[in-house]
């Protein structure tokens, strides 16, 4: 006759593990919503430099923002205003 094995774990998460994931779905949501509105997300540009371009000093924060609004609002094309 065999056995089951024991239960590996509780059924439902932890409370820990679901705050984990409810903050990552938060800071997730809020990332998607700046990159829907165009504000620049300087802590991805980060990780991109590190990753990509590690020999490189990444722009401060503030220049770098100046820079992505510059980059954003100088496009021509029909605009109302």
């Amino acid at each position: 006759m065999m056995r089951s094995a024991p239960h590996a774990g509780p059924a439902f998460p932890t409370p820990a593990s679901r705050f984990g994931r409810w903050l990552f779905a938060l800071r997730r949501t809020a990332a998607v919503i700046r990159r829907m509105i165009g504000v620049p997300d300087y802590e991805t540009y980060l990780a991109h430099m590190r990753q990509r371009y590690p020999q490189c000093t990444p722009l401060d924060q503030k220049t770098f923002e100046r820079e992505r609004l510059t980059a954003r609002y100088k496009a021509t094309g029909s605009r109302c205003c």
